[in-house]
């Protein structure tokens, strides 16, 4: 972890640095990417102020805390963001079960319940196709006011679908010889 100390109206210490730097060292076991540390470390009066502000692996964790004594203080804002590591990789890890949770629920679903909307199904219909000419088939798909019909072409005695065309004409598809 990259962790910058800085000092204010106190005296630089390299046993204050080598501290702190020791401790934030135990968070590498909790962030799986490499971040970055920014310690504030000041003194105001008797009171002793220890600011921890740690950003990466998609997250920024803050911390302060005052105590007469800055060991103190320190330690005191670590267990502060020890406690906010574990909630928030805690959170995500939640977040990663019921996503994956919700995934697997919504493709037993697709598979249980094919009538679902979203879905599409084939419908099958069951035919009698009769043997007639094109002209008798035309006469036959206005009776039965149907947008096709099948049949069995008299001529060729191959099956052909005449259906009804957008622009009022009528197509028909017949099997190539």
């Amino acid at each position: 972890m990259q962790t910058s100390v800085t000092f204010k109206n106190l005296d630089p210490s390299d046993n204050l640095k080598a501290y702190v730097k020791d401790k934030l060292d135990r968070f590498d076991r909790f962030l799986d990417n490499p971040a970055e540390a920014c310690v504030v470390l000041s003194v105001e009066k008797f009171r002793h102020m220890a600011e921890i502000n740690i950003s990466g692996d998609k997250l920024n964790i803050n911390g302060k805390e005052v105590k007469n004594d800055m060991y103190s203080a320190i330690d005191m804002v670590l267990d502060k963001l020890e406690k906010q590591i574990k909630k928030s990789k805690e959170k995500i890890r939640k977040r990663r079960i019921t996503e994956r949770f919700k995934a697997k629920n919504f493709f037993q679903r697709m598979a249980a319940t094919p009538d679902d909307t979203s879905v599409k199904r084939i419908v099958i219909k069951n035919i009698e196709y009769k043997p007639m000419d094109t002209d008798e088939a035309i006469l036959q798909i206005d009776l039965i006011n149907d947008n096709f019909l099948v049949f069995t072409n008299s001529k060729t005695d191959k099956v052909n679908v005449l259906y009804r065309r957008k622009d009022g004409h009528y197509g028909l598809i017949q099997p190539s010889e």
